[in-house]
């Protein structure tokens, strides 16, 4: 063997030459070293999910964005009828506001209690969450019976067609939280921490405080500029 010449490994496993510098440079055994600050192979299943649920989180958001724009244009629209002065009530909706923002800290202890495996608190946070979220709902839907029986439903204007739509859309997302928050309970009882189930409270709970965002932008723009302006 000339000087020039590179001696083999042992078991006659050629290396690969790596040049572009991909980091997929393999031995004998098929491992791979990525280069950078990265260890190499795929992400953690919880990175993939969590980064796919906030495709879906940014989707919604602009199906949001598109009511509020909506409302923009049309909440002068009261075609000689009411406006947020005269139908909206600060004192209810503060209220509401403060079970939604209440159910979201309950949410983020039933995500620690995830993490260290404490069924109890998470059934009772959860609950509390629950509770919370049913409240809000309930006085929103007490709401909007109320300007429907006083003829002030969403075919009296375009300013009540663009608030209904908006804040019902919120409301919708609401319900189905709660669905997915009694599944969420159901599951773990069922099957426990498991790694899948863990994931899929994650998840919950970035749409749950999705939610709560959107409801504090809503708050400002429908109730508090339409009864203070």
């Amino acid at each position: 063997m000339t000087s020039g010449t590179a001696a083999l490994p042992s078991g006659g496993a050629k290396r690969r030459h790596d040049p572009n510098r991909l980091g997929h440079l393999s031995g004998g055994q098929g491992t791979s070293r990525a280069s950078g600050h990265g260890t190499g192979g795929p992400a953690p299943k919880r990175i993939v999910v969590g980064y796919g649920f906030w495709l879906f989180i940014l989707s919604d958001i602009v199906m949001f964005s598109a009511f509020f724009a909506s409302y923009a244009v049309l909440h002068n629209g009261t075609d000689g009828g009411p406006d947020g002065r005269e139908l909206f009530d600060l004192g209810n909706t503060a209220v509401e506001t403060g079970c939604l923002l209440l159910s979201s800290f309950t949410c983020g202890l039933a995500s620690l209690a995830v993490i260290v495996r404490r069924k109890l608190a998470f059934y009772a946070a959860m609950a509390v969450t629950g509770l919370l979220g049913a409240t809000f709902i309930g006085l929103e839907a007490n709401e909007f019976a109320g300007l429907v029986m006083k003829g002030d439903g969403p075919d009296r204007s375009a300013f009540l067609s663009s608030f209904f739509s908006l804040v019902g859309l919120h409301g919708i997302h609401v319900s189905i939280g709660l669905l997915w928050l009694l599944t969420m309970m159901a599951q773990v009882f069922a099957k426990g921490f498991r790694s899948d189930i863990n994931r899929r409270v994650m998840c919950f709970a970035l749409f749950w405080h999705a939610l709560d965002i959107v409801w504090v932008a809503l708050f400002t723009v429908v109730y508090l500029m339409g009864v203070l302006a």
